[in-house]
């Protein structure tokens, strides 16, 4: 999936928000080197920035990593598949976040950053929880199957239980892992969910005709506005796992 970064930035600057929250986990030290995996647009890499002496953000997207470099120039950005990481020993924290979700194969991202981390390094991150945004998921699966198209799930939210065994069978220490539940306004009020949806179904309403995609929106919106709708905004159901551990 590429991603829409203009898009992105205006209406779900949540996530980098969010994430900002993240940061208190990573103390400031001038010598240290920090790989930001998942960059996105760079908002919380240039935080990082000012807690080590170098920092690379990494992304798989070309959007994303073109308006990282346009927007952060003093920053080090690039292409880079979170599953085949070109680095080896040589970052003390890898922090990433929003971006595990996406991945299916938790235990090759696992063995990827234990490799990249120095001795002793940390991973601090935060993702999608077992039954992250399950009510929008299922309206839009359903609304699909509707239509006559197939939704093929595509997040990997793992519960805490299994993704801590993946830590440590990929040799890491488990400092800090749990999931909450966190309760996301989406912007733009009654177009908060129709946006959310063209941006993370983004695949899936590629090959849908315009009108099918207008029918779409409206399903789901009719299916999840007694659970999502508080009478002024879009509230989306996100669940998030946090994950503090070291080599």
């Amino acid at each position: 999936m590429e991603w829409n970064s203009s898009l992105y930035d205006k209406k779900h600057d949540f996530v980098a928000e969010y994430g900002k929250g993240l940061l208190e986990f990573i103390p400031k030290n001038d010598e240290q080197a920090i790989l930001d995996l998942g960059c996105g647009t760079g908002t919380l890499t240039v935080e990082l920035a000012g807690l080590g002496k170098k920092v690379i953000g990494v992304d798989s997207s070309q959007n994303m990593i073109d308006k990282a470099k346009e927007q952060f120039s003093s920053i080090e950005f690039m292409v880079c598949d979170a599953l085949a990481l070109p680095f080896e020993k040589e970052f003390d924290i890898v922090f990433s976040n929003a971006v595990f979700h996406w991945i299916s194969d938790h235990n090759t991202l696992l063995r990827n950053i234990h490799k990249v981390l120095k001795s002793h390094g940390a991973l601090v991150c935060e993702f999608g929880a077992n039954g992250n945004i399950a009510t929008i998921e299922n309206a839009f699966a359903k609304v699909c199957k509707d239509l006559g198209y197939c939704y093929q799930p595509k997040f990997n939210f793992p519960t805490v239980e299994s993704f801590g065994r993946l830590l440590e069978n990929s040799g890491f220490v488990i400092d800090k892992i749990y999931d909450y539940d966190r309760p996301t306004v989406l912007k733009d009020k009654e177009q908060g969910l129709a946006n959310w949806t063209k941006q993370f179904f983004a695949s899936e309403l590629a090959v849908m005709p315009e009108h099918i995609q207008t029918m779409v929106f409206k399903k789901v919106e009719e299916l999840t506005r007694c659970t999502l709708w508080n009478g002024k905004e879009w509230i989306a159901d996100y669940r998030r796992l946090r994950v503090i551990a070291h080599k």
